[in-house]
């Protein structure tokens, strides 16, 4: 594999690699940010002291260095992304013009300033500065601007030195080397146990195989902009974020990222508002709503993001990191609608235990599913098994096996399991089975004998709200398993809610797998019920 390739001439070397006879040859592209050295490298390489800044943002990576020796306009005509600028401590001039372009959000951010001479900043302008709120690395050094400049310029990075660099050797890789391939060169067998890191390299991969677009609604919440900044850099999906592009800059430029690729949209735009409001009240006159209470309605971020779904300007929608799961979901059950033979919309988390991934439902949406809700839970959480690789063994749990228990709560499942051999009679499904006669191969063995899905099954199906929510809960604290969701089902295009206390690998998963739901009808298609 030839690594660090020019990326216009990469069909050049894969020309040239191709006549070597092994079983993989290929080219990886060289990537800027790879080589480039953090702003920590940079301060310590000139005996740079810093003066002001967060020192987080050390650890991000400068891609260039800009000398100013020219006045304000032409330097900020020159500025680029994550620029390190070297000037003169006493060019009071500058120094907070330079500052206040970088926290405007009007001008690219940057990733340090060096200033060189050692002299003092006045006061005057120290206290100016102050006001501009602003978390940029600033550092001073003895130096002049020809000696720190020549040796800034010949720094390079180690390629392992930050997360950063990290996810986009990933991508890169995936992007470009054909993993089955690999395995297959290197005679490796194909192992059963699919652990947490697995499935999620699987959920990566599936996603990236047919790229989608999906719309964040909470754009300057600072957990959903580093999710986006992963999401982008792994190649997941293309991103839409609702804030005004010059606030995602701003805000980005103070953590310390990059969402040049991320595409801003303005929730405020009133062609798009006015666009959405009539749609929204053609959509509900039924219901009575008014032009003016759709307009109302769409300044609520959540109905915005679904009506970009419900047009097709996105594939998918994830939401709720600060707002409510009614919030982010109601929208959607008003215009988005469930799919055609779906009565209700209900959730299953993904549950990954050490050495497997099961399919809990329903587990946050359906308080007292009835016996055909029930069943429809049951198809939905089998599809969603299907829709991420795993083989649907369905148990409808109640807390008696087979015919053994009676009263209210066992015949609704029992019923629930009727409905559902009639409906999808090609699905396996056992019920009303308890759970750890679902689970447990030795417990089946005497409870089940002849069962297909007792002891292995997959897709777990509770009997209420209340006996789903504890249990994942329970398995994901007591059995250490990494819960994703919850998955929403039923939707006739995705939309997927997170827990306000989501993390933004729990963010990132989620779009993955919203992508990955996306996938089944084709890029850009707009609800069936979308007036174009």
């Amino acid at each position: 594999m030839a690594s660090r390739i020019a990326p216009d001439a990469l069909a050049t070397y894969r020309s040239a690699l191709e006549g070597i006879d092994l079983p993989l040859v290929n080219a990886i592209p060289e990537h800027k940010v790879l080589p480039a050295p953090t702003v920590k490298t940079q301060f310590k390489a000139v005996g740079a002291t810093m003066i002001r800044g967060k020192e987080d943002l050390l650890d991000r990576e400068s891609q260039g260095v800009i000398v100013c020796g020219m006045t304000l306009p032409n330097v900020l005509d020159r500025l680029f992304p994550e620029a390190t600028v070297v000037t003169a401590s006493d060019r009071i001039d500058l120094i907070p013009g330079l500052l206040l372009a970088h926290t405007s959000g009007a001008f690219p951010p940057m990733a340090g300033l060096v200033l060189v001479g050692g002299y003092d900043l006045p006061p005057a302008i120290q206290k100016l500065i102050d006001t501009l709120d602003s978390d940029l690395p600033i550092a001073t050094t003895p130096g002049g601007t020809y000696t720190t400049a020549e040796k800034l310029f010949g720094l390079e990075g180690s390629v392992t030195d930050s997360a950063r660099k990290i996810e986009i050797a990933r991508g890169l890789f995936g992007d470009n080397i054909d993993a089955g391939a690999l395995i297959a060169a290197m005679h490796v067998s194909h192992a059963e146990v699919r652990t947490p890191l697995m499935f999620e390299y699987q959920l990566m991969q599936r996603a990236r195989a047919d790229k989608r677009t999906i719309v964040l609604p909470e754009g300057m919440e600072d957990r959903i902009l580093e999710s986006a900044v992963v999401l982008l850099r792994r190649n997941v999906a293309d991103i839409i974020l609702l804030a005004p592009e010059h606030v995602v800059n701003q805000r980005s430029g103070s953590l310390g990222i990059n969402l040049a690729r991320a595409k801003c949209i303005d929730p405020a735009d009133p062609e798009l508002r006015e666009r959405f409001a009539v749609e929204y009240a053609r959509l509900r006159a039924k219901k009575g709503v008014t032009i003016e209470q759709a307009r109302a309605k769409m300044a609520d971020l959540s109905y915005f993001g679904t009506m970009m779904v419900h047009f097709g300007m996105a594939d998918g929608m994830v939401s709720g990191s600060i707002t409510t799961t009614a919030n982010t979901i109601r929208p959607s059950l008003e215009f988005i609608k469930t799919k055609p033979g779906t009565a209700i919309i209900s959730s299953s988390f993904l549950m990954c235990l050490p050495d497997r991934v099961l399919v809990f439902g329903d587990c946050a949406v359906n308080p007292d599913p009835t016996a055909e809700q029930l069943a429809d839970i049951a198809i939905s959480s089998a599809q969603t098994a299907v829709a991420f690789g795993i083989e649907p063994r369905v148990a409808m749990l109640s807390y008696s096996t087979g015919s053994s228990g009676t009263g209210a709560d066992v015949d609704k499942v029992r019923e629930a399991t009727r409905l559902v051999h009639q409906r999808a009679p090609e699905l396996l499904v056992e019920g009303p089975i308890q759970f750890d006669a679902a689970m447990d191969p030795d417990v089946a063995r005497t409870k089940l004998p002849d069962s297909q899905v007792a002891g292995k099954a997959t897709v777990f199906v509770f009997p209420d709200l209340n006996t789903g929510n504890n249990t994942y809960k329970a398995v994901q604290r007591t059995a250490g398993a990494v819960a994703i969701g919850p998955v929403m089902q039923g939707l006739n295009k995705p939309v997927n809610d997170l827990s306000r206390g989501a993390t933004i690998d729990d963010i990132v998963n989620t779009v993955a797998i919203t992508a990955i739901q996306a996938q089944a009808v084709p890029a850009g298609t707009p609800s069936p019920f979308a007036q174009q």
